[in-house]
């Protein structure tokens, strides 16, 4: 059942209430002597309309519906104000404070069923269409969820195909996508842009499936035309991923074309220098790097820590932007904790 709130200082008015009430089918009703009382019942529970008299002792009608309408979970909840036909000045100020319609004393019954009727119709529709909103705006959050369960799937994806032509990039990945978002973090950024970089940067050398398995798994280093081949995967990484509507991909890709550029401009594929290279590729160049230096490779045994920490600090400013490397250094138990999470072993 639902539920109509009858406010009036008078017993007899009450009951006259309470039986025109009751011939409303759907609804029953609770009734109060005391506004103030009915104040604290309307804010602690669900009811479709209030109907409160204007002349009562302590609190009157108006100052009952500016402190209901103070609630922010009530100001849409409709109200019947009863008041005597020539308190015209009354009715001004009760709409002010929130009245939706007024019925006149002496209650004329046939005048009550129409106005309350078509209040709590109006109420339905309100609520239905409340319901409604929900609704919508929940099959949204559901379609937007299932739109970045299918970019999860595809990152994941487009990684695993980067780790099976390249051994190197397993754990590589987890680690300096997870120093990419501790900078991030460093740095400011919301945490919506912190989850995405976490999620682009894995694809930063997603190109590396266009370069031939003779210069990518070559054991020892790369002779000068060799090299020139190697630098082309961040174009081609590039290539892959823009084009997207998608603000994740739109990241992955300017990742993957920015991370070899170098803060001094002699970097590639593009030369760029300064602020001039994305943040995103200066942020993913730091957390690239740094795993790279720590960790062991055919070709070369893992610097240790502290080695690899001053090789950062001696070339901020060169090859690493000054800010990304200072985020990178801030909280630096955080950057252990995620080496050690992620240890190869």
């Amino acid at each position: 059942m639902k539920t109509i709130v009858l406010i009036d200082d008078v017993q007899l008015n009450l009951t006259l209430l309470w039986h025109l009430v009751k011939r409303i089918d759907g609804y029953n009703s609770v009734s109060f002597l005391d506004p103030q009382e009915a104040l604290a019942w309307c804010i602690e529970n669900e009811y479709e309309l209030v109907i409160v008299d204007y002349m009562m002792p302590e609190m009157n009608g108006i100052e009952f519906i500016k402190e209901l309408k103070g609630c922010p979970a009530k100001k849409d909840a409709p109200v019947l104000m009863v008041t005597a036909n020539d308190q015209i000045d009354v009715r001004y100020t009760a709409l002010e404070a929130g009245a939706t319609d007024f019925l006149n004393k002496p209650i004329d019954k046939t005048e009550f069923m129409i106005r309350v009727r078509n209040m709590l119709a109006l109420r339905s529709h309100e609520r239905k269409l409340a319901d409604k909103a929900q609704w919508l705006a929940d099959e949204v959050e559901k379609a937007t969820k299932e739109i970045r369960e299918r970019e999860d799937e595809l990152i994941h994806r487009l990684s695993k195909a980067a780790e099976y032509r390249d051994p190197e990039t397993g754990s590589h990945i987890k680690r300096m996508s997870w120093y990419s978002k501790h900078i991030a973090a460093q740095l400011g950024f919301s945490s919506v842009e912190q989850a995405l970089i976490l999620e682009a940067a894995p694809m930063h050398d997603i190109g590396k499936v266009g370069i031939p398995d003779a210069i990518l798994l070559k054991p020892g280093r790369l002779d000068s035309a060799e090299f020139e081949l190697m630098k082309e995967h961040a174009k081609i990484g590039y290539e892959i991923l823009s084009g997207s509507a998608s603000q994740l991909m739109q990241m992955a890709a300017d990742i993957a074309l920015t991370h070899h550029e170098k803060y001094d401009g002699s970097g590639y594929p593009n030369g760029l220098k300064g602020e001039d290279i994305s943040i995103y590729g200066r942020i993913i160049a730091v957390a690239d790097v740094f795993d790279a230096l720590t960790s062991s490779r055919p070709y070369k045994k893992a610097w240790p820590t502290e080695d690899a920490m001053n090789y950062l600090k001696e070339n901020s400013g060169k090859h690493f932007d000054p800010l990304c490397i200072d985020a990178f250094f801030k909280k630096w138990d955080e950057v252990l904790e995620i080496r050690d999470r992620f240890n190869e072993g």
